[in-house]
C-alpha cells in the first residue's frame, strides 16, 4: 500500500467516519491483495477502500446497504472474473467473522467490479 492510500484509511479513522476495527479489517484486505501481487495503490485501489470502509461501517451500524438496480448489469460484467467475485465472497466471509457483518450480495457484487478492475490494473493479471 503506498503512502497516499494509507493515508486515506488513516483520515477515515480518525475522523470518526470509520470505526477502527473497520480500517483494520480493510487495511489487512489491502495488504493481502498487494501479497498476491497485486498493485495496491492509491490510484488504482482508492474508490475500493473508501467504498469497503463505508460499506462495513454502515453494516456495524445496522444500517441498510442501498441495493443497486443494475444488479444483472453488474452479473453480467462480473461473469468474466470469477476470481474477483471469489475474493469478494471471501472478503464478506471475514467481514463476517471479525466483525459480525457479512456483505449483502449488491455490495459483493460491487466489491467484485472494483477487485476486477484492481486485477485488470495489475501486473499479475497478465498470468491468466
Amino acid at each position: 500500500m503506498d503512502d497516499q492510500l494509507a493515508l486515506r484509511v488513516q483520515l477515515f479513522r480518525e475522523s470518526g467516519q470509520v470505526r477502527p476495527e473497520v480500517a483494520a479489517f480493510v487495511t489487512e484486505e489491502l495488504d493481502s491483495l498487494a501479497a498476491e501481487g497485486h498493485t495496491v495503490t492509491e490510484a488504482t485501489a482508492g474508490m475500493l477502500t473508501s467504498h469497503l470502509m463505508m460499506a462495513l461501517d454502515r453494516l456495524l451500524d445496522g444500517a441498510p446497504i442501498e441495493e443497486f438496480r443494475t444488479d444483472e448489469q453488474v452479473a453480467a460484467e462480473l461473469a468474466g472474473h470469477p476470481e474477483a467475485v471469489a475474493r469478494a465472497r471471501a472478503v464478506s466471509v471475514r467481514a463476517e467473522r471479525e466483525l459480525g457483518a457479512p456483505l449483502p450480495d449488491s455490495e459483493i457484487n460491487f466489491l467484485g467490479l472494483h477487485l476486477a478492475v484492481l486485477a485488470q490494473n495489475s501486473p499479475a493479471s497478465h498470468h491468466s
